[in-house]
Protein backbone atom coordinates (compact mmCIF):
# COMPACT_ATOMS: atom_id res chain seq x y z
CA UNK A 1 0.00 0.00 0.00
CA UNK A 2 1.38 3.70 -1.00
CA UNK A 3 1.50 5.44 1.76
CA UNK A 4 3.92 8.57 0.85
CA UNK A 5 4.01 10.39 -2.55
CA UNK A 6 5.82 13.16 -4.17
CA UNK A 7 4.16 16.64 -6.32
CA UNK A 8 6.39 18.51 -8.63
CA UNK A 9 4.86 21.00 -10.14
CA UNK A 10 6.63 22.31 -13.31
CA UNK A 11 6.49 25.53 -15.75
CA UNK A 12 8.03 24.82 -19.02
CA UNK A 13 10.23 28.13 -20.21
CA UNK A 14 8.48 29.76 -23.30
CA UNK A 15 9.40 27.89 -26.25
CA UNK A 16 10.38 25.16 -24.38
CA UNK A 17 6.93 23.45 -23.71
CA UNK A 18 7.65 19.58 -26.39
CA UNK A 19 11.06 19.29 -24.78
CA UNK A 20 9.29 19.30 -21.50
CA UNK A 21 6.65 16.74 -22.46
CA UNK A 22 9.70 14.46 -24.31
CA UNK A 23 11.77 15.07 -20.82
CA UNK A 24 8.65 13.45 -19.47
CA UNK A 25 8.16 10.97 -21.96
CA UNK A 26 11.80 9.85 -21.75
CA UNK A 27 11.49 9.96 -17.77
CA UNK A 28 9.27 6.65 -17.53
CA UNK A 29 11.99 4.59 -18.37
CA UNK A 30 14.41 5.59 -15.21
CA UNK A 31 11.01 5.63 -12.64
CA UNK A 32 10.65 1.69 -13.79
CA UNK A 33 14.26 0.80 -12.76
CA UNK A 34 12.88 1.71 -8.99
CA UNK A 35 11.48 -1.05 -7.46
CA UNK A 36 10.49 1.40 -4.90
CA UNK A 37 8.44 3.66 -6.91
CA UNK A 38 4.93 2.04 -7.01
CA UNK A 39 3.43 4.71 -8.94
CA UNK A 40 5.18 7.59 -11.23
CA UNK A 41 3.43 9.81 -13.60
CA UNK A 42 4.03 13.02 -16.01
CA UNK A 43 1.23 14.66 -16.24
CA UNK A 44 0.23 17.80 -18.53
CA UNK A 45 -2.06 20.81 -17.12
CA UNK A 46 -1.70 23.05 -19.54
CA UNK A 47 -0.31 24.58 -22.59
CA UNK A 48 3.47 25.50 -20.24
CA UNK A 49 2.37 23.54 -16.80
CA UNK A 50 3.28 19.93 -16.11
CA UNK A 51 3.63 17.67 -12.90
CA UNK A 52 4.93 14.78 -11.57
CA UNK A 53 3.56 12.92 -9.37
CA UNK A 54 4.61 9.58 -7.28
CA UNK A 55 3.62 7.14 -4.88
CA UNK A 56 5.88 5.45 -2.18
CA UNK A 57 4.93 2.46 0.00
CA UNK A 58 7.36 3.84 2.81
CA UNK A 59 10.02 6.76 3.79
CA UNK A 60 13.32 4.72 2.52
CA UNK A 61 11.59 4.40 -1.01
CA UNK A 62 10.73 7.91 -1.51
CA UNK A 63 14.29 8.99 -0.22
CA UNK A 64 15.91 6.67 -2.54
CA UNK A 65 13.55 8.02 -5.45
CA UNK A 66 14.86 11.83 -4.90
CA UNK A 67 18.21 10.48 -4.53
CA UNK A 68 18.20 8.20 -7.94
CA UNK A 69 18.47 9.03 -11.60
CA UNK A 70 14.74 10.80 -12.19
CA UNK A 71 15.37 13.54 -10.02
CA UNK A 72 18.91 13.69 -10.66
CA UNK A 73 18.23 14.17 -14.30
CA UNK A 74 15.35 16.52 -13.53
CA UNK A 75 17.54 19.25 -11.59
CA UNK A 76 19.87 18.58 -14.46
CA UNK A 77 17.81 19.98 -16.76
CA UNK A 78 15.63 22.23 -14.92
CA UNK A 79 18.09 25.70 -15.40
CA UNK A 80 17.04 24.43 -19.36
CA UNK A 81 13.70 23.94 -18.93
CA UNK A 82 12.04 25.33 -16.25
CA UNK A 83 10.97 28.11 -15.24
CA UNK A 84 12.30 28.34 -11.42
CA UNK A 85 14.29 25.36 -9.93
CA UNK A 86 11.11 22.80 -9.23
CA UNK A 87 9.34 22.63 -5.57
CA UNK A 88 9.44 19.16 -4.79
CA UNK A 89 6.35 18.85 -2.32
CA UNK A 90 6.35 15.70 -0.15
CA UNK A 91 2.99 14.77 0.78
CA UNK A 92 0.98 11.98 2.13
CA UNK A 93 -1.53 9.49 0.50
CA UNK A 94 -5.01 9.02 2.23
CA UNK A 95 -6.33 6.58 -0.23
CA UNK A 96 -5.04 4.62 -3.72
CA UNK A 97 -6.47 2.16 -5.84
CA UNK A 98 -3.60 0.68 -7.97
CA UNK A 99 -3.46 -2.21 -9.74
CA UNK A 100 -2.52 -5.77 -8.01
Amino acid sequence: MVKLGLWVPLEARPGKEQEVEQFLRDGLALAQQESGTAAWFALRLGPSMFGIFDAFADEAAREAHLAGKVAAELMARAPELFMGTPPIQKLEVLAAKLPA
